[in-house]
């Protein structure tokens, strides 16, 4: 190789190694910007009206970078400041996008609880409620009515687990349109967590469609060894599945005799959750 060569590949190495930092360096920028956002809106929240220098001692920041910040949610119309203290506030447009959310997951808990609680009484099992985490492919547990026997299946609410292996998670899936499921199923890994786990993305897919057509998710040990699963899913006003709806049985209590009695409970009881939601089936 050349000396000239040689320049030359240094060269680029290094400006590689420039473009890297600068990458990384704008990155921790960025988490660094954010950081200080959530820490003014954290201190307005507490205080109500809090002036520009104690607003950046919060933030550990610089007044103008602090200035700089409540501009732009002054600007969004999250924070206003008083003519007459000049001290900073929040509007209420960010209580109008908490109070928004709160509502909608208030009336799915509100309407799921009746039905959970019918289930409960009906069969003595594990009950739980699903919701699709958009983010990770998984379904979050929001909501639960625990077995009245000893030895039953125990969740944890706030729990996150995947949905290859949950009737829950099929429940949340099977409903949807084939390119957003393929679009999901893509972002997913599909690990092995216990006898009958499926691992292979195509039977999955081909399972939800299955699913569908009988109106119910079902699991028999593939999420956890000696448990069987069966989940429905509840429908907003639009006809989307906005959360599924399980019972848990260990294997040795499951009377397969009184499995469409089972069904029946179940469906029954995500119909009348997507009902009072507003869904109505064509």
């Amino acid at each position: 190789m050349s000396d000239g060569q040689l320049k030359s590949d240094i060269a680029k190495s290094d400006t590689a190694r420039s473009e890297s930092a600068k990458s990384e360096t704008g990155k921790t920028e960025n988490v660094a910007a954010v950081l200080k956002v959530f820490a003014v809106m954290e201190a307005l929240v507490e205080d109500k009206r809090v002036s520009l220098a104690d607003l950046a001692q919060r933030a550990m920041t610089s007044k103008t970078t602090a200035h700089r910040l409540l501009q732009t949610m002054m600007e969004l119309g999250y924070v206003e400041q008083d003519a007459e203290t000049e001290k900073y506030g929040l509007t209420l447009k960010l209580f109008s996008l908490g109070a928004r959310s709160l509502n909608e997951q208030a009336d799915l808990l509100r309407v799921a609880d009746q039905a959970m609680g019918r289930l409960s009484r009906a069969t003595g099992e594990s009950v739980n409620l699903g919701i699709l985490d958009d983010r990770d492919q998984k379904v979050v547990y929001i909501h639960k009515y625990d077995s009245i026997f000893s030895l039953s299946m125990k969740s944890t609410l706030g729990l996150r687990n995947p949905l290859h292996s949950t009737s829950l998670g099929k429940a949340l899936l099977a409903w949807r349109a084939p390119d957003e499921i393929r679009e999901r199923l893509a972002k997913m890994e599909f690990p092995k967590l216990a006898p009958r786990t499926i691992t292979d993305p195509d039977v999955f897919f081909a399972q939800l469609h299955e699913i569908q057509a009988q109106g119910f998710a079902e699991e028999v040990e593939e999420s956890e060894a000696g448990v069987r699963c069966m989940a429905t899913p509840i429908f907003n006003h639009l006809g989307r599945p906005i959360a599924a709806m399980s019972i848990s049985f260990p294997l040795f209590r499951f009377d397969e005799a009184r499995k469409g009695e089972y069904v029946a409970l179940l469906t029954g009881a995500g119909r009348f959750a997507s009902e009072t939601l507003g869904h109505r089936t064509a």
